[in-house]
């Protein structure tokens, strides 16, 4: 077993995670649900069945992880062993304000994350839908002391559902704290870097536009500095405030990619490429399920997001998805009872 990182380098882990099967959390949910003006959409909250294999990869592929944070509303799975000593069960009121609470926005729980007592210095930040299906070392989220990135430009693509107004919300505060032509100057080998690939002819293609239009904005997990949070807050603290109190996801929210583009302005990040080298995306429905259960069977790459969407038989689909991951993760990890 690979030993874990120099106390200095240490890196945790942090899963947020809903079982919207939990009778109190319905409870709570319709009491809310009612009045909400945000995004109440059922397929955010639906458990998939897969949490266990997050856990079996990490083990598996990630044994140097200094500690898993295991963030809830206050429920737990009654498979998961809590005496597990790299396991670090959080509730969501450890951590986030009270008048916050109970919340039912992702965006609240990621916001607020470098106030959970404990968690490193650096951390790496993974939604339930993102998960490890094969090895993969600690330089691939953090090298030089630094979270490791793509600084690849992007321009808007638009529908005009939630996702995009809040994209529009994160590039806004970029706009608003730092000027791209200096933010570009300052670190230039950080912006062209031949790591992009094809993804460097965008920022070139966008290169005379005054303002950030956008990023590149791989769905996988992000690693982060701590300070990183704590410094957006003090620079952009009312509008994160704000979207704190929102207890469903809503248009003028801003979410975690506000720190994952200071990280980017501020040139405090190392130049990768995921796709190239760690990333496979699905998004999950009738005509794509295939294709993620192949790429999961497959290993295709080491970190895989499988992307809730629209499926006629939820059932089905997921027990097809689970008996996938069952097919590289049969062993029940030391994270289970």
């Amino acid at each position: 077993m690979a030993k874990k990182p120099h106390q200095m380098d240490k890196i945790d882990f942090v899963l947020i995670w809903v079982d919207d099967s939990d009778p109190q959390w319905q409870e709570s949910y319709r009491k809310y649900y009612a009045q909400a003006t945000g995004d109440t959409a059922s397929i955010r909250f639906r458990d998939w069945g897969t949490l266990k294999y997050w856990f079996r990869g990490v083990e598996k592929f990630a044994p140097w992880v200094n500690n898993v944070f295991f963030v809830t509303c206050g429920h737990v799975p009654s498979w998961l062993n809590l005496d597990h000593p790299r396991l670090r069960f959080v509730k969501h009121a450890d951590y986030i304000p009270a008048e916050c609470l109970p919340t039912f926005n992702a965006n609240t729980i990621e916001l607020n994350l470098h106030r959970i007592d404990e968690l490193s210095d650096k951390f790496v930040y993974f939604n339930d839908d993102t998960f490890l299906i094969d090895r993969i070392g600690p330089e691939r989220f953090f090298r030089k002391g630094l979270p490791c990135d793509m600084a690849a430009r992007n321009a808007p693509q638009f529908l005009g559902d939630r996702m995009d107004h809040i994209l529009i919300n994160d590039i806004a505060f970029a706009n608003k704290f730092f000027n791209k032509k200096a933010t570009i100057k300052n670190n230039p080998d950080k912006w062209f870097s031949p790591k992009y690939g094809s993804y460097l002819l965008r920022t070139l293609a966008l290169f005379r536009y005054p303002r950030f239009t956008g990023f590149v904005d791989p769905h996988l997990p992000n690693a982060f500095l701590k300070k990183t949070l704590s410094e957006v807050w003090n620079l952009y603290g009312e509008k994160l405030e704000s979207t704190c109190k929102c207890r469903f996801r809503d248009t003028d929210n801003v979410n975690q990619y506000v720190f994952r583009y200071y990280q980017l302005v501020k040139g405090s990040f190392c130049p990768i490429n995921p796709f190239r080298s760690s990333i496979t995306y699905s998004s999950i429905d009738d005509e794509t399920l295939q294709r993620a259960i192949a790429d999961v069977r497959a290993q295709r790459k080491p970190l895989i997001c499988i992307n809730d969407g629209k499926v006629t038989d939820f059932e089905t689909s997921k027990r097809l998805l689970c008996d996938a991951f069952d097919s590289i993760l049969p062993e029940k990890s030391e994270f289970e009872k």
